[in-house]
């Protein structure tokens, strides 16, 4: 796990290069910066693997930090659990349709991060998740493809960044290899090769990544049959 880890770790650095260079090239266009955490509220899924790395992270924190902010985490999961009773232990959301995600996720949801400080920077910037490094600009590919074409309402007042071949990155290359990653993860934890496992930031931190039996877990779930799974 440690060499999957060490790896993505690799892959966020060329992300993170990648948006250094835009915000270089945006200048004042980019208002996004460590510090800023203007869109650290509510609820988004991340995958399993960025689950899995940002625990480790945490898991650096001191011991206080930490028990403060798994005391949020649960009560985050408790107000889940209102919604979704099931939702427990490996916290994965697939075995629902993505659908029913939303009623989680509603747009109204101002509730800050968990794992902001009280200065209201993260506390585990080096290990946020890959949605955490990428939002703000649109995603076009060097090739043209346009993976993303929205951006931070703080950005870009005055010009379209769409039209901005500066901007473009490897986001192919990027996202394969994740998803590389991503199977090489799964195959060591359930034994079996997925293609999408997905959960929250709050509900990652609860998760005991290497103490869980997630073999048989996935026997006992209909997701071993869902193909947008394996």
């Amino acid at each position: 796990m440690n060499y999957i880890l060490a790896c993505y770790g690799l892959l966020f650095q060329e992300v993170d290069d990648w948006f250094g260079h835009a915000s270089g090239v945006a200048g004042s266009d980019v208002s996004c910066r460590k510090g800023c955490s203007a869109c650290c509220k509510g609820l988004f899924d991340i995958t399993l693997l960025d689950a899995c790395y940002l625990a480790s992270g945490f898991e650096k924190l001191d011991v206080l930090t930490k028990k403060t902010v798994l005391s949020r985490a649960n009560g985050r999961l408790l107000s889940m659990q209102t919604l979704w009773p099931e939702l427990t232990e490996p916290y994965i959301l697939n075995y629902r349709p993505e659908a029913d995600w939303d009623e989680l996720m509603p747009d109204e949801d101002e509730t800050p991060c968990v794992l902001l400080g009280d200065d209201g920077k993260c506390l585990v910037y080096d290990y946020r998740p890959m949605t955490c490094r990428l939002n703000g600009l649109p995603l076009v590919d060097i090739s043209g493809e346009v993976f993303y074409e929205e951006w931070c309402t703080l950005n870009f007042t005055g010009r379209d960044p769409l039209a901005m071949k500066e901007l473009r990155g490897q986001f192919r290359r990027f996202f394969t290899d994740e998803l590389l990653l991503f199977q090489q993860l799964t195959n060591l934890l359930c034994k079996q090769q997925l293609n999408e496992l997905d959960t929250f930031i709050p509900t990652a931190l609860l998760i005991d990544f290497t103490g869980f039996d997630w073999t048989t877990w996935l026997q006992r779930t209909s997701m071993v049959d869902n193909p947008s799974c394996c």
